[in-house]
């Protein structure tokens, strides 16, 4: 989490204080992303006063409920719920925009951006279910955000929902927004440093995704070394290469998904 981005106090604060209570008896436990939020408290001393901290266990708490809410909604109707994140650039519309082409089963997104609709516009123009969240100065979706987008989405008709989150290597994987996976891009042109810079992302990951691998010949990038690192933090993550100019990583990512989604 960060402190003056909008999203730590100001911005989350804001995002929870809508009109819609929820009054629903739904136990939850404490998640990975809520014990890496807390971890980072404990670990900055700039955010390391009583007052700070009772806010955000505060807010990281009604986000956790709200997530198990949203997880019983996808239970509900038997549909595979996963959270896309990323920094920005890495891929992530792109391949929802091709694995369209290649997959099996049928799926929706709530798409996460500050500003726009664009990438919305660009899911819904190859016939994808999408709806846009605008979060403003949060520069992360939590579980009130994918809330209202489930109103707006028929879960009966679909096996798979993908959160697209907002491009940041911090801030969401902080915070529960009700899925069951977790899918981490990591583009070749961002540079071999991410992984080892952002641990507490890519220890979240089921499925770590280096994209855009046609661009390697062009590139500095020892992707094998790239590959030791995440499992340094995570041995048992899943990692797949993709690009979309090469069909068959697609279908291996669609085929991975198909799998997860047998496992339910």
């Amino acid at each position: 989490m960060c402190k003056d981005c909008g999203c730590s106090i100001r911005g989350v604060e804001s995002t929870h204080s809508h009109k819609e209570e929820h009054n629903h008896n739904h136990s939850h436990g404490t998640s990975s992303e809520h014990q890496g939020a807390h971890q980072h408290l404990h670990d900055n001393p700039q955010l390391n006063d009583k007052k700070t901290i009772d806010i955000i266990t505060k807010i990281l708490d009604k986000n956790d409920h709200e997530a198990e809410h949203n997880r019983a909604h996808f239970n509900n109707n038997n549909v595979l719920s996963i959270n896309l994140m990323s920094s920005p650039g890495s891929g992530k519309t792109t391949l929802l925009e091709h694995l369209s082409d290649v997959a099996d089963f049928k799926f929706s997104v709530v798409e996460g951006d500050l500003e726009t609709s664009r990438d919305a516009d660009r899911l819904k123009a190859k016939g994808i279910d999408a709806h846009q969240i605008q979060t403003g100065s949060a520069c992360h979706l939590d579980a009130f955000m994918v809330h209202k987008a489930l109103h707006h989405m028929d879960l009966e008709k679909i096996d798979v929902c993908f959160v697209e989150n907002v491009g940041n290597l911090v801030c969401p994987a902080s915070y529960d927004v009700g899925s069951h996976l977790n899918i981490v891009l990591v583009s070749i042109p961002e540079g071999e440093d991410k992984i080892a810079k952002y641990p507490v992302m890519f220890r979240a990951a089921d499925l770590i995704l280096f994209t855009k691998t046609d661009l390697l010949p062009h590139f500095d990038y020892d992707i094998e070394a790239e590959k030791a690192t995440a499992r340094k933090l995570k041995p048992n993550v899943d990692i797949l290469e993709v690009s979309v100019s090469d069909e068959e990583s697609l279908k291996k990512v669609a085929n991975w998904i198909q799998f997860k989604m047998g496992l339910r």
